[in-house]
């Protein structure tokens, strides 16, 4: 007896979600920062400066730590778990806590001396102003 071998079993399914897992591994994206602890971050230029956006709610600005040496920023920082009132039982837990550190990469172009931080509402933005002959400028042609 002949056997058709089909191939919409879950086979190829899981075949395609190992190697989904594998990919977020290697390129360290999202299926394994459901603990928490890895912020989201975005990354904004402009022609002055470049800008880093970190979400890190319920995390105590003293606890912020920022770092940039030679071409990398570091943001480390912990968030706490608050503690229970007398009394009370904690049935389920959500909300990550403890240490996380992030690094990013900087270009040559920014200057290092005049990186500045802000921390309002949860959010830590990080200005990375960049190099005066960094920035794009007109030229003017002249013709003769």
């Amino acid at each position: 007896m002949l056997t058709l071998w089909r191939t919409n079993h879950a086979v190829p399914s899981l075949a395609a979600e190992v190697t989904r897992l594998m990919n977020d591994v290697a390129l360290n994206t999202p299926a394994f920062e459901a603990s928490g602890l890895t912020p989201p971050a975005d990354i904004l230029e402009t022609p002055q400066e470049y800008r880093v956006v970190i979400d890190l709610p319920g995390v105590e600005a003293s606890s912020i730590k920022l770092q940039v040496e030679k071409d990398t920023l570091e943001v480390a920082a912990e968030r706490k778990q608050a503690p229970l009132a007398s009394g009370d039982e904690l049935h389920r837990s959500e909300r990550p806590c403890g240490a996380f550190a992030r690094t990013f990469r900087l270009p040559v172009s920014v200057d290092a001396g005049r990186v500045e931080a802000r921390y309002d509402a949860g959010v830590l933005t990080v200005t990375l102003p960049k190099r005066e002959e960094a920035k794009a400028r007109a030229i003017p042609v002249t013709v003769r």
